[in-house]
């Protein structure tokens, strides 16, 4: 564990020094123009561009995602949860978030995205999931998204951000999918281009809270490589599937 917390302490360090050289390298920083809200309250908002794609509620529920159902007994932990998150990213100015956890199959993509929704419940904060789990994204599969632009596309330059965003029909929430698995993604997440992405994603609204879902961080080194540009993490331990020193 030791040498992973050298290992980001040292990428947090190059990121920063490439960050203050320039930010001409890799994808330009485009602002989306495909969301209309009122400047004082974003109770309301309105998606011009983006795809709405209703979710079907049998298929959720089989994924484990509730944060969409307000009345499910679950959804008050999801809320709990809301609640200590956001106190903490306000009280240090954050507005990125990664979801990780020691081992695979510990719940991190079901927690991310139930996060999310109960995120976009309040009317004082927008939400964006992206999934960065490029060799495993699960985040279209578990929602039950159907096949279409998303961040394979973006990254290829074929499609803008806005064109590949989706709203899942609860307002005040976008999600950017990833579709298909990436060759050498920890080389992408530790690109130039993904640097001005998430520099995109953080800044146009101030209101808005990313969540970005990671890979498992002792399975390879994708999680590492990405951690570094994003603010704080939150890290989903799976109930008897990781060991004190794992964790």
């Amino acid at each position: 564990m030791e040498r992973i917390k050298h290992a980001v302490e040292k990428a947090r360090r190059l990121h920063a020094d490439s960050m203050a050289g320039s930010m001409d390298g890799g994808m330009p920083v485009q602002r989306p123009r495909n969301i209309i809200a009122s400047n004082s309250d974003i109770g309301t908002v309105h998606y011009r561009h983006t795809r709405v794609v209703p979710l079907a509620a049998e298929h959720l529920e089989q994924q484990r995602i509730i944060g969409h159902d307000k009345s499910h007994p679950a959804s008050p932990a999801f809320d709990l949860l809301r609640t200590q998150v956001l106190q903490k990213m306000d009280e240090n100015g954050w507005r990125t978030l990664a979801v990780t956890s020691p081992n695979a199959e510990a719940g991190k993509t079901t927690v991310a995205i139930n996060l999310a929704m109960s995120i976009a419940h309040q009317t004082q904060k927008t939400a964006m999931l992206v999934d960065f789990d490029l060799r495993k994204p699960r985040v279209s599969e578990y929602l039950g998204l159907p096949e279409h632009l998303s961040l394979n596309d973006v990254l290829d330059g074929s499609a803008s951000v806005p064109e590949a965003l989706v709203n899942p029909d609860l307002p005040r929430l976008v999600v950017l999918p990833t579709q298909r698995p990436l060759a050498h993604p920890a080389e992408i997440l530790s690109s130039a281009k993904i640097d001005n992405l998430i520099a995109e994603l953080r800044e146009y609204y101030d209101t808005r809270i990313v969540i970005f879902d990671l890979p498992p961080l002792l399975n390879t080194d994708d999680a590492i490589a990405v951690l570094p540009k994003i603010d704080c993490v939150l890290l989903v331990v799976g109930e008897g599937m990781s060991s004190k020193r794992e964790i």
